[in-house]
This record gives structure tokens, sequence and C-alpha cells, in this order.
């Protein structure tokens, strides 16, 4: 059984206690909260290991308590929207969700993405050495990453991603095989959440984010890594 704790966003009664009563029957602590400022002060108080967090909520709707959420911790973020418009689920994975549901949901599925996004852990690569580039340093030990010596604030899931790009250097990685890598082969979600995920990390080191020279597309094949070795 999973001693993690799990804080649950929603203002619909119903959909708390379903998925209240799904998780804690698979070991979960579960905590909620009904609104934004309810949610930041249970998350600061309770300090969850993930967040299931409604989109619209009433004062403070969900994309701004994960832009807060992200400002405080690395928290995992599974996002719900009532809506199936792209736009809300972009604008999520945007501002770092690490993955999302569209109501109405299976609640077994939403376990199943629970365990997928907890199975990564925040341990899972402490034990390799650095990765020292021309332009980059990645520090796997305490989770960091530089480029010239300037010191790039990534969230868990981006520098994942960096790391498993940088540790097949110079190879093509598809979607799925980033996925599985990162996610985990029990994820369920759009393979577009890596080209998201993708330009977040581009904005925050490439120099011309438009034109990238660290992380290149392979048009129909996928990514590759191209820094060079020191």
């Amino acid at each position: 059984m999973s001693y993690a704790t799990i804080l649950v966003v929603d203002d619909e009664p119903a959909i708390v206690k379903t998925v209240r009563a799904y998780l804690e029957n698979e070991g979960y602590t579960v905590h909620a909260a009904t609104d934004g400022p309810s949610a930041l002060k249970a998350a600061r108080s309770f300090r969850p290991d993930l967040v299931i967090l409604d989109i619209m909520l009433p004062d403070m709707d969900g994309i701004e308590v994960l832009r807060t959420l992200h400002k405080e911790s690395d928290v995992y973020v599974l996002m719900l929207t009532a809506k199936a418009d792209e736009t809300d689920k972009i604008v999520g994975l945007s501002v770092g969700a690490d993955d999302y549901l569209t109501k109405p949901f299976s609640p077994r599925e939403l376990v199943a993405r629970v365990k997928a996004i907890l199975r990564r852990g925040r341990g899972g690569i402490i034990s390799e050495p650095a990765l020292s580039f021309r332009r980059l340093h990645i520090d796997l030990n305490a989770h960091k990453i530089w480029k010239d010596d300037e010191l790039i604030e990534l969230t868990t899931i981006e520098f994942e991603i960096l790391h498993v790009l940088a540790r097949h250097r110079g190879l093509v990685l598809s979607r799925e095989q980033l996925i599985e890598q990162v996610w985990g082969h029990n994820y369920y979600g759009d393979e577009r959440v890596v080209d998201v995920h993708i330009g977040r990390i581009r904005k925050k080191m490439e120099d011309d984010p438009g034109n990238p020279t660290l992380i290149v597309t392979v048009r129909g094949a996928g990514y590759r890594f191209e820094d060079e070795l020191t």
C-alpha cells in the first residue's frame, strides 16, 4: 500500500467523495479543497506528493493555482477539465501540469494516472553521475541544470525529459520513447504532452527557441539532443 499524500481540489462534492474513496482504497492519504485559496492553504499545510486540480474553480481558477503551486514547490499536478477544448489542456500543460483528464472520467483511470505519475519518483536518477556538455551541466543529485554557468529553473517533468534526451545524446527519441522513459508504460494521455514540455524547455534554455540548437526536432521521428560532451 502507498502512503503518498494527495490533495484533491474540486468544487463538486460528488467528485471529491468518489475520488477520495478510490484513492483511499489504494492506501493514499487524501485531503480536499473546494476553491483556489483553500487549495493553496492546504498545499502549504500538508505538502502533498500530488495535486488533482480542477481547472474551473471559484475565486481563483485552476491555472492560477497551478502557477502559484509551482512557484512554491515541484509537486506533481494532474489537472481535471470539464471541457474537451484543446486550449484548456495545452494551457494547463504549458504552465507545468504533468497530466490531465477530461470530465467525465473513470475513477479507475484516474487512479492509474496517479500511480503512473507517482511511480516516476523524484529519486530515480540520483545515483547517476553528472552530465557535462559544452554548454550544459546537469547535476542529477541536486536536480539542477546550468547553461553557460547560469542556473536554469526547470520543473520536475522538464528536468526528467531533458535528462533522458541528454543521456541519449545524438540519438533520435520518439514521443513514444520519451513517454515510456519519463511517464512510464502505463501512461494513458495524449502524446502531444511531449511537444508542450519540449517547447517549455526550449523557451528556458535555447538562445533562440524558434531555431533550437540544443534540442532539435527530427521531422516525423522525434527529438535529438545535440550539445557536445566535454
